[in-house]
């Protein structure tokens, strides 16, 4: 097996390591300033989004129907729906959406 497999696991694991004891050693203090606590409290939603939603659109091998079903997931969240409502209506709209284009 070849060393730099190693080395790159390493270093990946080093890096992970940094990221999270940085803040640990330096941030020992309650974060005083309202904004900057602010902006940490959105960070984790901000991210999931911009990894979730790319793979909204393009899960499936049409893009229209993707997108059918984040507009209907949308919708039913803003009328406060639950969580598997939510999901079992977007892949039945995805999976229609599909079927009607394979189709035609």
């Amino acid at each position: 097996m070849n060393i730099s497999i190693y080395i790159y696991v390493l270093v990946m694991a080093v890096t992970t390591y940094l990221i999270r004891a940085i803040p640990l050693v330096f941030l020992k203090k309650p974060i005083k300033s309202r904004f900057l606590r602010s902006f940490l409290h959105y960070v984790p939603a901000a991210c999931l989004t911009a990894m979730t939603f790319p793979a909204i659109l393009y899960a499936t091998d049409n893009i229209i129907s993707g997108a059918l079903g984040l507009l209907v997931g949308v919708f039913l969240a803003f009328k406060n729906k639950s969580l598997i409502v939510v999901a079992v209506a977007s892949c039945a709209t995805v999976f229609l959406c599909d079927l009607l284009i394979t189709l035609l």
